[in-house]
């Protein structure tokens, strides 16, 4: 099932920034030198379709994904417009890193930036944690989005 998010009931957060820089995490836009360091990262830590959307993501002027950075050490990720115009996803925060609100930040991070882009709605794609979007983003299911986008997709699990 898909979610529609109204990027313009968003705002930021300073007490989840203030949180995140508590754990010393920085939120931060990709940089195209990154590219083999953070698909390989996404490979390795979650799914090859997921490091071949994040590569998408890279060939975004500027880049459609953002990171979370610990110490220089990649933590997590957060793409759009990569499965297709408009989506946000995938994203993910090593299991390690999980609970000190990485991953919200990098929600929030990605869909204000859909907003300066132009975007008036993000669509959330095959949502897993649908509690999530709906009370982080305020995000709601869309009738009948299934398959959607990902109707034919190769079957990616042997």
């Amino acid at each position: 099932m898909d979610y529609l998010v109204n990027l313009s009931l968003l705002s930021p957060d300073p007490e989840l920034d203030a949180r995140v820089g508590r754990a010393a995490v920085t939120i931060r836009r990709a940089l195209a030198p990154e590219l083999e360091l953070v698909t390989g990262w996404v490979r390795q830590t979650f799914n090859a379709g997921w490091s071949s959307e994040t590569t998408v993501a890279f060939s975004r002027q500027p880049a459609s994904c953002f990171l979370a950075t610990r110490d220089g050490e990649l933590v997590g990720f957060a793409v759009y417009d990569s499965i297709a115009r408009g989506f946000f996803g995938p994203t993910g925060v090593g299991e390690a890193a999980r609970g000190a609100g990485i991953g919200h930040a990098l929600l929030l991070a990605t869909l204000l930036d859909m907003r300066v882009m132009g975007y008036g709605y993000a669509i959330i794609g095959d949502v897993g944690p649908s509690e999530f979007y709906e009370r982080t983003v305020g995000a709601t299911q869309i009738p009948d989005s299934e398959p959607g986008v990902y109707a034919g997709l190769l079957n990616t699990h042997p």
